[in-house]
């Protein structure tokens, strides 16, 4: 599928209009605004975009209170139409949000409960409402909050008027949007029949609607299959990366893709796409993470040369730094225009590597070469193998391998390598050898 061959670019709608927190239905900066980054997401090599929550909510997104309209903060439903439109143009995928576990406290049917109560027809709509119990709202009833967060009101997704409510959404979205796909939040928790009619719908509706999920933990494999959904967010890898480099010790990150990727039966994945990332909108930016700076070109190389879909975080790929500590704003800020340096020329440079070849996108894998500061491993697929080398290390290090040929290219820069069973990998450095 489309998703497979990818490089994803994820944008946080709210922050990036710079909407405010509580919902006062105006609209500073219109969600158009993004039809101007497109020429930045097209020098950047990426071709498909994840849009965090953008339908109307009480604050963050994730709170929703009507699956049908776009956030009066963002601009109008018309307005999304145009920015798919344009995205589309330009050989840009567009993939949504789909928050399904929950929604907010102003979602019109949770409304009605706090109103009617008991005499509520939507009472059955949400988990584990009682009358006799009470929440921080003090509304005079409980219910059950994701991970007990009040604000945010857990669905029955077992009950067929919310699931039909939702699929109608989502076709609503397929044919106002054309979109192409969904991230479906906190996927390990959605109930797994609910999953699997998802399946159904997406394969009814398009093809080749591409279904990621968010999974933190776990097998993965319980809700990625052939009948429930295509992808998940590797957390795993994404904690391996960072600390990798921070603690110079490659065996973690090489550990974790051999037990997801190895050629070995009892490997989780391998064969699949999970998607690779190293952060967004959640998790403490990258630049303010890595311990040594000169690891930042090196991390993404390495997420991108490892098995997966790799996902840029908007204004990292220029080297932004925030910290999960200073509050979800400080990770998803409003940017007056992208800006360009070296970070984002090389990130450009491993997105058209990995959208002009096979290998990095379907290729096997095995490790050739791991210290505790560099590693090199082999993506094979069909007769093209493409040599991932990382050297974390301020010194020049030896690569010693034999690969049976004498040169590659490094899709990188250009450049022909000649080897001697082996070649000198410069200090701080990565390469993507075309043997």
């Amino acid at each position: 599928m489309w998703a497979e061959e990818a490089v994803f670019y994820q944008i946080y709608p709210l922050g990036f209009c710079g909407a405010s927190f509580e919902n006062d239905g105006k609209c500073n900066k219109n969600i158009k605004s993004v039809i101007d980054w497109i020429p930045h997401l097209n020098k950047l090599g990426v071709n498909a975009i994840y849009f965090s929550p953008i339908f109307e909510s009480d604050t963050h997104g994730y709170n929703t209170r009507d699956y049908t309209l776009i956030d009066k903060r963002l601009g109008t439903n018309e307005d999304f139409a145009k920015v798919c439109q344009e995205l589309h143009n330009n050989g840009i995928k567009v993939v949504l949000d789909g928050v399904f576990n929950h929604v907010g406290r102003g979602f019109w049917a949770f409304e009605d409960v706090l109103k009617n109560r008991e005499n509520s027809p939507y009472v059955s709509w949400f988990d584990r409402i009682t009358f006799d119990g009470n929440s921080n709202y003090n509304d005079g009833l409980w219910y059950e909050g994701w991970e007990g967060n009040f604000d945010l009101v857990k669905l029955n997704l077992r009950n067929e008027d919310v699931i039909n409510h939702i699929f109608d959404a989502i076709r609503g979205w397929v044919k106002e949007f054309d979109i192409d796909g969904l991230r479906l939040d906190v996927a390990y928790c959605l109930d797994h029949d609910f999953i699997g009619r998802l399946r159904d719908l997406s394969n009814s509706i398009k093809p080749d609607f591409y279904l990621i999920g968010e999974t933190l933990h776990g097998d993965y494999n319980m809700i990625m299959n052939d009948s429930m959904l295509h992808s998940v967010t590797n957390y795993e890898c994404y904690k391996g990366l960072h600390s990798s480099f921070n603690s110079m010790n490659m065996f973690e990150i090489i550990h974790s893709l051999k037990r997801q990727f190895d050629r070995d039966p009892w490997c989780l994945y391998t064969g699949k796409h999970l998607l690779s990332f190293v952060d967004n909108h959640d998790v403490t930016r990258v630049a303010s993470i890595l311990n040594n700076e000169n690891h930042l070109p090196l991390i993404y190389a390495l997420c991108f040369g490892m098995p997966g879909i790799p996902c840029v975080y908007y204004g990292s790929e220029w080297g932004f730094k925030a910290r999960k500590e200073d509050g979800d704003p400080a990770l998803r800020p409003c940017f007056d225009k992208p800006e360009w340096d070296d970070l984002s020329e090389w990130i450009s440079k491993l997105a058209h590597a990995v959208t002009s070849t096979k290998a990095l996108s379907y290729g096997m894998f095995d490790s050739i070469v791991l210290t505790n500061q560099q590693c090199a491993f082999l993506r094979t697929c069909d007769d093209e193998r493409i040599l991932v080398c990382i050297n974390a290390d301020e010194h020049p290090f030896y690569m010693n391998f034999d690969m049976g040929v004498s040169s590659g290219i490094d899709l990188i820069s250009g450049e022909t390598i000649e080897f001697n069973n082996g070649f000198e990998a410069k200090g701080y450095s990565a390469y993507y050898l075309k043997l």
